[in-house]
């Protein structure tokens, strides 16, 4: 996003008197930028309370831990108020195109949702995504009507590959899934977002609220993120940081921040002060 539209969007907001800032992944308009999964709590309580807080409109989880012959009935899901939020399942534990799409399959027929986040991971000791099956199974269920948000890892090129397959957003990772190691490479990062046509939603390996911030301040769209939240020692307060840090960082990435500069100047204007 150019200056020029950064300044369209805060003027808007401005002039509506709000701070409310939508986007959109294909027909679904949405006002939060903060995707919650599900998994890792240590109890349904502290887990609808952090969601409470962090205000996600959108909640993923892996489809291996639901129960998709009473799917409605499932321990993940009954604590949460009926279809108040959008869910997005996930195939993690895939290893094959194969695999992915059967789960994805699975999920739409039990109603929970046609939207869906592939996740094949390549390797058992980093989680990385392999990045020919990913695409392989993006194409298979774009065709098939999904709403198909991959999770892959942060190269420009595969991400422009699956946006030319018809992902509806683009979910490069910052670090290996679970590791809390923050924005690895915030250079690609960058580039992913000033190429992408469709949302790039930053998702694993952030750790704490200046990661998520910081995602933000590089004009991701959103974050998608579980273990941070879920594994703080006070995972509701976690939740809160996380949303206001993604806040913030979408406001100083619509703001513009200063160059960098190699020496410094001072803000005081010296060359305005005279000795007498």
């Amino acid at each position: 996003m150019d200056f020029e539209k950064r300044n369209d969007v805060r003027a808007s907001h401005a002039a509506a008197g709000t701070t409310e800032d939508t986007w959109r992944i294909g027909n679904a308009e949405m006002a939060s930028r903060f995707f919650l999964g599900t998994g890792l709590f240590p109890n349904p309580f502290v887990q609808n309370e952090a969601i409470a807080v962090s205000g996600a409109e959108v909640l993923t989880f892996a489809i291996r831990r639901v129960d998709l012959e009473s799917a409605e009935d499932d321990s993940i899901l009954q604590h949460l108020e009926p279809g108040k939020f959008r869910f997005l399942p996930n195939t993690s534990g895939s290893r094959t195109a194969e695999e992915a799409v059967r789960i994805a399959r699975l999920a739409r027929a039990s109603g929970l949702s046609d939207w869906i986040k592939v996740e094949i991971s390549a390797d058992e000791r980093t989680l990385l995504p392999d990045p020919i099956e990913t695409l392989r199974a993006t194409e298979i269920l774009v065709k098939e009507g999904f709403t198909v948000l991959p999770y892959i890892s942060d190269d420009p090129v595969i991400c422009r590959k699956l946006e030319e397959a018809g992902a509806a957003a683009i979910m490069p990772g910052g670090a290996p899934i679970g590791t809390g190691l923050g924005i690895l490479n915030p250079y690609n990062i960058g580039l992913i977002v000033e190429e992408a046509n469709v949302p790039v939603i930053v998702d694993a390996g952030l750790g704490t609220a200046s990661d998520a911030a910081l995602a933000m301040e590089l004009g991701a769209a959103a974050i998608l993120m579980n273990t941070p939240v879920a594994k703080a020692q006070d995972p509701v307060g976690m939740a809160l940081a996380m949303k206001l840090a993604i806040e913030g960082g979408r406001l100083a990435y619509l703001s513009g921040r200063m160059g960098k500069k190699r020496y410094a100047s001072a803000s005081s204007g010296f060359d305005a002060l005279k000795v007498k």
